[in-house]
């Protein structure tokens, strides 16, 4: 039980470690970048030197750098993200907070999609090793995992929507109408989950070739099982193991990834949200989105490291005190 502890100590100290260097990375990066945020601020619109002069004060500009940098780390370190660059002054958590349902709406469906249909998919490719079937599936997994994500958002709605008018291209619902329509979410899903989906589909294969050759395997068919038996009760739960590893590395990248397919939808989720704020130049929105993304990616690496100590044994092993031999 204490080495468990120390482990999980470890492991949440450094991930602590991580996002406070990202904050900062992050933080000193948009505060060198190219640009004047004052006058992003107010458009295309004349600044008078007053004007900037008072905005500079009112956005805490005319401080310091290490100084706002201080004040910034303190704020997030206690859920405060700042407030957005813009007339209205709204917090930067609450503009977040209105985006986070659709991004999540595209994304679990997609993270189900890709880890659902990659076990399946990479399981029948093992079982069919060297066969025609083993080889159309890898190869439609190498092509898929090599397509852009937007360039294939663009060609579904080439397809599906301008040619064969079957589905919307913008937007989550009809126009004036509040909500997320499904017609709406259908392509952008199948465009975030096609190169995970790709990707989990060649992991999986691997994984269960070097199942199906453990000597377990062969106990199993010396007891008559069938191949089926032998593949999904015997073969699989041992494969799935680099799964639950990737699965929380996917879920991230989906998340981190939605940005160019919320574009080419017109999704309005936190990725739209970031593109836009980089246009506006609003450093505040921008970071708190990354640093949002960077918390949660945080909390699922944390979470996939105990579900994999679970279910590994021999990380099990680690953390199950041994007994003393007695001596006579």
């Amino acid at each position: 039980m204490k080495a468990r502890l120390v482990y999980y100590g470890r492991l949440l100290l450094s991930s602590v470690i991580l996002f406070i260097a990202v904050v900062t990375v992050l933080f000193f990066l948009l505060e060198l970048a190219p640009g004047d945020s004052i006058q992003a601020l107010v458009g295309d619109v004349p600044l008078s030197e007053d004007m900037r002069e008072r905005l500079t004060i009112i956005y805490g500009l005319d401080r310091p750098l290490v100084e706002r940098y201080l004040t910034y780390l303190g704020n997030v370190l206690t859920g405060n993200l700042g407030l957005s660059v813009g007339t209205n002054n709204e917090p930067v958590l609450d503009i977040i907070a209105t985006r986070i349902p659709n991004t999540l709406a595209l994304a679990i469906p997609s993270f189900l999609i890709s880890t659902t249909g990659g076990i399946i998919l990479g399981s029948i490719a093992a079982r069919t090793r060297k066969r025609w079937l083993d080889g159309g599936i890898s190869g439609l997994a190498v092509g898929l995992f090599s397509v852009p994500n937007f360039w294939l958002g663009m060609l579904l709605i080439l397809l599906f929507s301008i040619t064969l008018g079957w589905l919307p291209t913008q937007g989550k619902a009809p126009f004036g109408e509040s909500g997320i329509d499904p017609r709406y979410a259908i392509l952008p899903i199948i465009t975030m989950a096609t190169t995970e989906l790709a990707y989990k589909t060649r992991i999986m294969r691997s994984s269960m070739i070097e199942s199906l050759g453990q000597d377990f395997i062969d106990t199993a068919r010396s007891k008559g099982l069938t191949s089926s038996q032998v593949l999904w009760k015997h073969a699989l739960p041992n494969a799935l193991l680099p799964m639950v590893t990737i699965s929380g590395y996917s879920l991230g990248m989906i998340l981190a990834g939605s940005a160019l397919v919320e574009r080419v939808f017109g999704w309005p989720g936190m990725g739209l949200l970031f593109i836009d704020s980089i246009d506006r130049q609003n450093n505040m929105v921008v970071l708190g989105i990354v640093i949002v993304l960077t918390v949660t990616i945080i909390v699922v690496n944390i979470l996939t490291d105990i579900v994999y100590g679970l279910v590994d044994p021999r990380l099990r092993a680690r953390f199950t005190p041994k007994k003393k031999e007695v001596v006579a």
